[in-house]
């Protein structure tokens, strides 16, 4: 659901001056940049409200001004969805070894522990949050990508070049296919994990003392198990990334 507050982004316009127009609600409004870096930048940041409201035309037409064609754009998301996935490895590892070291507290400051735990614990979350909205955005722009490239082919006269076509894009849908498949796995497994994290942080807030911490013991050893089998997800899946953009770059329409 879109936010009442915030301003929806009907079109990005971008002139021969470097200068990012945002009509927004019917207003105008200027974002004058430095460098076409920076450009790319101010769309990128923007994509998101664009996206939610619907204005995906305009984004691939700001982002073609500069080059970047919906292929390239899909390259880059699945290369970021690789460092996403790669990030929540280490910070799940990280929560959990968090957990392990407050379940086996030998001394010291309970409170102390527990912010830390809570505190991985919410960049945990963070991270998962992440890896979903990018795989949304993965299908999102993959199937644009595909439906163009489909209508590129139906317009070609050259039956054989018209056949090669064909085939690199089922074997382009065949890989993005794969690797959604492969994250949506990966997600399913990941929930359950950061829901356990939730359930466990929120018991120790509401008793957080020695005993609440001894109860929690026995579940230990079952996360731990949970996790080491999404690690081996997210490992399958951060492979999947390179195949998916192995065959993105071979494959030219």
């Amino acid at each position: 659901m879109i936010r009442a507050d915030l301003p929806l982004i009907q079109e990005i316009r971008v002139d021969s001056g470097e200068r990012l127009q945002f009509v927004k609600l019917g207003r105008v409004e200027e974002l004058t940049v430095i460098s076409r870096r920076w450009v790319l930048r101010g769309v990128a940041a923007v994509a998101p409200l664009m996206l939610l409201s619907g204005c995906t035309s305009s984004y691939y037409k700001a982002m073609k001004t500069f080059g970047k064609e919906k292929r390239d754009i899909l390259v880059s998301r699945v290369k970021d969805s690789k460092k996403d996935q790669q990030q929540a490895k280490e910070q799940i590892k990280t929560t959990m070894e968090s957990f392990q070291a407050l379940t086996g507290f030998q001394g010291g400051s309970l409170e102390k522990n527990y912010k830390k735990l809570n505190g991985e614990y919410e960049k945990a979350a963070d991270s998962a949050q992440k890896l979903h909205n990018r795989i949304d955005s993965i299908d999102q722009v993959s199937g644009d990508l595909f439906k163009e490239w489909q209508k590129e082919i139906d317009g070609m006269e050259n039956k054989k070049l018209k056949a090669q076509s064909a085939v690199m894009l089922r074997q382009s849908r065949l890989s993005e296919a794969g690797y959604i498949k492969s994250m949506r796995q990966t997600e399913a497994r990941m929930t359950p994990v950061i829901t356990a994290f939730r359930d466990q942080v929120t018991f120790l807030k509401h008793n957080l003392n020695a005993r609440a911490i001894g109860s929690l013991k026995g579940t230990s050893a079952q996360m731990s198990t949970d996790v080491d089998v999404l690690m081996v997800s997210l490992d399958a899946s951060i492979a999947q990334a390179d195949t998916l953009i192995n065959s993105l770059n071979a494959d030219q329409p």
